[in-house]
C-alpha cells in the first residue's frame, strides 16, 4: 500500500506519518518511511537547493523541473522497489504537493504538470492520501515556532518566507484536488491537538 500525506507548512506531517508507523508496524506492516524531495541520495541535494531561503526568486519552471527530477529519482529508486516488495509506503508529500504548490500557486500550466507526471509515474498514484488541511497563519505560525526552537532546520526556510497569499492558494488547491478524487483522500482537521488527529488518521487506516 503506497499512502502518503500532504498540507502546508506547520500542518504536522512529519509527525503524524510517525504515528502512522508505529500503529502500522503494531498491525505486522513492513513499512517504508520516506518524503519529497529529499528521498534519495540525490534527492537529498536537490532538496537543499529546493528548500534554501537564498533561492528566493527562483523560477517556477526551474522550481518545478527540480521538483520532477526529485521525483524521477524517488519513486525509481524507493517507491516501485518497496511497493514491489510488498512494503507499506508512507511519504511526506508527492505528486499532489507539486500540483498545489507549482500548479495551483504558481500558476504553471496543469497539462504541462500533468504530461511530466505521465512521463515519470506511469500513473503510480497512492491508495491513501492524507491531507492536513489547517488555515495557513495557524500552520506558519507553528512553523516559525519550530523552527525557533531548534525542532526544523532553519536552512529550509524558502516556502516559510513566502507571502500569506502563495500559502492560501496552496491550501486551495489542495482542497481542489481532494474534492476531484474524494476516494483517495482523506481531508483530516489539523487545527486539532495532536493525538486527536492520531486517532482521525488511525480510524481510516484500521
Amino acid at each position: 500500500m503506497f499512502i502518503t500525506f500532504e498540507g502546508i507548512e506547520g500542518s504536522g506531517k512529519t509527525t503524524q506519518i510517525r504515528h502512522a508507523l508505529k500503529f502500522l508496524q503494531q498491525n505486522g506492516k513492513d513499512c517504508v518511511v520516506t518524503r519529497e524531495p529529499g528521498g534519495t541520495v540525490t534527492g537529498q541535494k536537490i532538496r537543499a537547493i529546493l528548500l534554501d531561503p537564498e533561492g528566493k526568486g527562483m523560477d517556477p519552471s526551474t522550481e518545478l523541473l527540480l521538483y520532477v527530477a526529485d521525483r524521477a529519482e524517488h519513486v525509481n529508486k524507493v517507491v516501485k522497489p518497496s511497493l514491489a516488495a510488498g512494503k507499506t509506503v508512507l511519504c511526506d508529500r508527492y505528486y499532489d504537493a507539486t500540483v498545489a504548490y507549482q500548479g495551483y500557486a504558481r500558476g504553471l500550466d496543469m497539462d504541462l504538470l500533468s504530461k511530466l507526471h505521465k512521463l515519470i509515474l506511469n500513473d503510480l498514484k497512492p491508495d491513501i492520501t492524507f491531507l492536513l488541511d489547517l488555515p495557513p497563519e495557524a500552520g506558519l505560525s507553528r512553523a516559525w515556532k519550530q523552527i525557533e526552537a531548534g525542532e526544523r532546520e532553519g536552512i529550509e526556510t524558502r516556502f516559510e518566507k513566502e507571502a500569506l497569499a502563495f500559502h492560501e492558494k496552496v491550501r486551495e488547491g489542495y482542497l481542489e484536488l481532494a474534492r476531484l478524487e474524494p476516494g483517495r483522500f482523506f481531508v483530516i482537521d489539523a487545527l486539532k491537538n495532536e493525538d486527536d488527529v492520531r486517532q482521525d488518521i488511525i480510524k481510516v487506516l484500521s
